[in-house]
């Protein structure tokens, strides 16, 4: 092995292709593979006093630290006393942080245009006397809500509307009042944005999207500074017992090697379909924080180094948006993103998002450029009839 290689298998000062294809790995064992199997176990031996890593199944998994270290690498190249905890989905990772770290009378300042499942999550909050306040990404107009607040969570790109907020000005602005940050870095990934570089103390993710890539696995994960606030969300997953699959935690960290071939061809990808849509008459609203004239732009390229594989836009009517994707043939009507298999839906069919009847959320995946442009031009000319 290299000098230049830590324990954990990346490169020190590597590229970021290298240091997803090493991330998490352990040091290399003669005969053994370079990436282990799952370990499928609820028990382990234990001897005596339980003084070692892995005591019990709902607690520590071998092949959870793997992947954790690998997300980690990615997250916070080379800083120290950062820890990474995976959990069995995206809405588990997010609950983790908000319900360890919230109590009875506090204030939580969320994003009212973020997922359509924090509105649930607001209602539970509510329920336990914790005060809930919203207000839009764009504009960083969350600004405005942060005094008194315990924790502002922050969606930058926001889904599915792709406003992005400038992360560390609303960070110092939060920590000068006492607050506690997180980012939900689902869309940005961390190759295309890292919210601890920008001031945040968690970074959260659903790994279910584009970090794991292919459609296959349901998973979450939190990354912080290792101290009092992390320790509350590792004991927040002990207690609910919200933990992945082994297996589902090695599928995650064998796509990890990936991650940055996908990430850039479906980046470009999203760029060029945006450009073509932006010529559209029928097309409003076109979002894609790429674009030089998007209004995101700006804040987003100070902050972000790949602007992610989502672009949104409306069609004129319901029904206009409805034969747009049934005449789609390289793209599937399916909901989630960031899969090599591009998906678009309308997003209204589900509710809960403040978006028009022809709202269309478009995931572009990894098909050949050329293919999936002309692929959208044809389905918007044939939607026309």
């Amino acid at each position: 092995m290299s000098d230049s290689l830590t324990a954990g298998g990346a490169a020190a000062g590597s590229g970021e292709g290298t240091r997803a294809v090493r991330a998490g790995l352990p040091e290399p064992v003669k005969y053994e593979p370079t990436l282990p199997g799952p370990v499928f176990a609820a028990h382990f031996h234990l001897p005596g006093e339980p003084t070692g890593p892995y005591t019990y199944g709902r607690d520590e998994n071998p092949t959870w630290t793997h992947l954790e270290r690998a997300v980690g690498e990615l997250e916070a190249p080379g800083q120290d006393g950062v820890e990474t905890l995976v959990f069995a989905s995206g809405m588990a990772a997010i609950s983790s942080v908000l319900f360890s770290q919230l109590r009875a009378g506090d204030a939580v300042v969320l994003p009212g245009d973020g997922y359509q499942a924090l509105s649930l999550v607001r209602a539970q909050l509510e329920a336990y006397g914790i005060e809930v306040r919203t207000a839009p990404t764009g504009g960083d107009a969350q600004l405005g809500a942060l005094d008194g607040a315990k924790l502002l969570w922050i969606e930058s790109p926001s889904n599915p509307g792709l406003d992005v907020c400038d992360i560390r000005r609303l960070a110092e602005a939060a920590h000068a009042r006492g607050a506690l940050v997180a980012v939900d870095n689902t869309l940005a990934t961390p190759l295309g944005q890292r919210p601890l570089e920008l001031g945040a103390d968690f970074s959260v993710a659903s790994g279910t999207k584009q970090l794991t890539g292919h459609g296959d696995v349901l998973l979450g994960y939190v990354t912080g500074h290792s101290g009092g606030p992390m320790t509350a969300v590792r004991r927040w997953r002990k207690i609910v017992g919200a933990i992945p699959g082994p297996m589902e935690a090695w599928l995650a960290h064998r796509s990890i090697a990936t991650l940055q071939m996908r990430v850039d061809r479906q980046s470009s990808t999203a760029l060029a379909v945006a450009q073509v849509l932006r010529e559209r008459p029928e097309v409003t609203g076109l979002r894609y924080p790429g674009l030089p004239d998007d209004p995101s732009y700006q804040v987003a390229s100070r902050q972000m180094r790949r602007y992610g594989c989502v672009v949104s836009f409306t069609l004129p009517t319901r029904a206009r948006a409805e034969r747009f994707l049934d005449r789609l043939r390289l793209v599937d009507n399916a909901t989630s993103f960031g899969g090599v298999r591009s998906t678009a839906e309308r997003r209204g069919r589900w509710g809960g998002d403040a978006v028009p009847e022809g709202f269309i959320r478009l995931s572009v995946g990894a098909e050949d450029p050329e293919d999936l442009v002309a692929d959208v031009l044809r389905a918007l000319e044939e939607s026309a009839r």
